[in-house]
């Protein structure tokens, strides 16, 4: 092992790079955020500069992290080569450290810093996705331009089937955001009902700021409207909350919860072992900077080289989010699912490294 003097400095020099990467990438996401929201939004009744700062504001940590993976690459990578200028690795092989010891404190660095992301950032992401998807609803109201819900349930009662679909489900499934209904009466869509919001009461909806529609009728404004149900929070928690907007610590709540309703908590369960994952993630990232960071300038380190490893660890996340929805759609189990990609990079970072520095 490096000494502990050593050890310290290579681990605060990936330290900082991390951080001033970390802030570079999230003021450029802000701003573009900020730019995309106010040309999405912008001829809206209710449009403000400040609710669109806001509202950046909250979207800003879910897409950090995110990013999270590639900005571990690029931290890893830029630390690296910054070493090699300077002499410093070139200095540390001449006194007899092998790369295995001065790339344990930059690994240990991507390890905290996984660890970071998911137990500090997560939870504010998870809480702050949350708000910005009300916050947005304040202002776009029962806005019917766009109905592209993501995830829908049926519910049936002695009046009937209804179809629901939100953007959102909070507070543990008694609220939605945005939600449509379709109450179903004759074999047709008798009524359709869009709302800003609905809360989940004893026995029936509570729909605000509604847009009825009706046959062939005009759409009609109404300030609320109620919509019978026997639904549980806890059933509309499952089916409709985005695993996104639930922290690492409330995953396994969720999870049980969806299996004492006897119902597939896939994409929860996949959501946590992605977490669970990003620190080994971040350190096979660690690896893969490492197999095209490490050689001497001067002995033909380019920008092709480095390309390379950004490509790599650019097909990495790509294989991790590909092999996700196979564990969301149920074909892999999560665990295995998550786990998979993880391995493969961290064999393929040893088995090169050990190739070049052991022979």
């Amino acid at each position: 092992m490096t000494g502990p003097t050593l050890g310290r400095y290579f681990f605060r020099r990936y330290a900082v790079i991390t951080a001033w990467n970390f802030i570079g990438v999230a003021a450029l996401v802000y701003i573009v955020t900020f730019t995309e929201i106010t040309g999405r939004a912008g001829d809206l009744e209710g449009f403000t500069t400040s609710w669109a700062l806001g509202l950046a504001a909250l979207q800003l940590p879910i897409i950090m992290q995110q990013a999270v993976p590639f900005i571990g690459l690029v931290a890893a990578i830029a630390t690296l080569i910054s070493l090699n200028r300077k002499y410093e690795l070139v200095i540390a092989r001449a006194a007899g450290i092998s790369a295995w010891q001065f790339l344990t404190p930059i690994a240990f660095g991507a390890f905290v810093f996984g660890l970071l992301t998911v137990l500090v950032l997560n939870p504010i992401a998870a809480r702050a996705f949350a708000s910005a998807q009300m916050l947005e609803a304040t202002v776009r109201g029962a806005d019917t331009s766009n109905n592209a819900k993501e995830r829908w349930i049926k519910q049936r009662t002695d009046q009937g089937e209804t179809i629901i679909g939100a953007d959102a489900a909070l507070a543990g499934g008694t609220e939605l955001v945005r939600p449509v209904f379709f109450i179903i009466g004759d074999d047709r869509i008798a009524e359709r009902l869009d709302a800003a919001s609905a809360f989940l009461r004893d026995g029936y909806w509570e729909l605000v700021d509604v847009v009825r529609r009706q046959g062939g009728n005009a759409p009609e404004k109404i300030a609320t409207a109620r919509v019978p149900t026997n639904l549980k929070p806890e059933f509309v928690g499952q089916e409709l909350t985005d695993p996104d907007a639930v922290s690492i610590f409330a995953l396994p709540g969720m999870i049980e919860t969806a299996h004492s309703f006897g119902l597939r908590a896939n994409a929860f369960a996949m959501q946590l072992h992605s977490l669970i994952t990003l620190p080994p993630l971040l350190v096979a990232m660690t690896l893969i900077a490492a197999t095209v960071s490490m050689r001497f300038t001067r002995m033909g380190q380019s920008a092709t080289v480095i390309l390379g490893g950004v490509v790599a660890g650019f097909l990495l996340y790509v294989s991790s989010v590909l092999v996700r929805a196979f564990g969301d759609a149920g074909f892999v189990p999560p665990p295995i699912a998550a786990w998979t990609p993880v391995m493969v990079a961290m064999f393929f970072g040893v088995t090169f490294l050990l190739f070049r520095e052991d022979g």
